[in-house]
């Protein structure tokens, strides 16, 4: 770690903090998300309140901007990127350019194991990996929240068994974007125990 990581980091949180719900929302629809539904700026609330379309392109853009920071810092320092990719998916969850009240990081992390695939590990088992656990766990399940926190942790899991005897830091910044996915969902974890949490319709 060397002081270029500060702004390998300050880069990855800073696009991560851009509110595409929140853009999206006002630009074409004229609604602030925030006043609606869960509140949270992410592509599910988006679908909920804008529509599916509206859905869609938020989670694209969200995964979108860790696409970015990652591979940007990628071409500098390929070990940084993955730190780049948790910071835009802190920024996500808590981005200054909308008064920290962000989403869950669901899109972000996907973001994350999408292009830490592609440019930091160049092995697409780390995105395929925690995507299949992701998928079992969401039709026998049917929650959202659910699947998401045991992708998360899977990925972590599986990042750990490669990258222990190669680099504790990328291991580190696995683990913490774990921690943060699962401390976004404390409110779904609530429901998940009361048994009231929401489940999907279509599948």
């Amino acid at each position: 770690m060397n002081i270029y990581w500060i702004l390998y980091i300050l880069l990855g949180y800073l696009l991560g903090s851009i509110p595409f719900a929140l853009v999206i929302g006002k630009l074409f629809y004229k609604t602030d998300i925030r006043n609606f539904g869960s509140g949270n700026l992410g592509g599910t609330n988006a679908g909920r309140v804008l529509g599916k379309k509206a859905g869609i392109s938020v989670i694209a853009c969200d995964i979108l901007k860790v696409v970015a920071a990652v591979g940007i810092v990628s071409i500098f320092d390929r070990e940084a990127s993955i730190w780049a990719g948790l910071a835009a998916a802190f920024g996500h969850c808590y981005p200054i350019f909308a008064g920290f009240r962000g989403g869950k990081a669901v899109a972000t992390m996907f973001g994350f194991l999408l292009s830490t695939s592609i440019f930091t590990f160049q092995n697409a088992w780390y995105v395929i990996v925690p995507l299949i656990f992701f998928l079992i766990v969401l039709y026998l399940g049917k929650m959202v929240s659910l699947a998401s926190m045991i992708a998360a942790f899977t990925s972590s899991l599986y990042i750990t068994y490669m990258q222990m005897n190669t680099s504790i830091e990328v291991v580190l910044a696995s683990w913490l974007l774990s921690v943060l996915v699962i401390y976004r969902h404390r409110s779904n974890i609530k429901k998940i125990r009361e048994g009231n949490e929401n489940k999907i319709t279509w599948l």
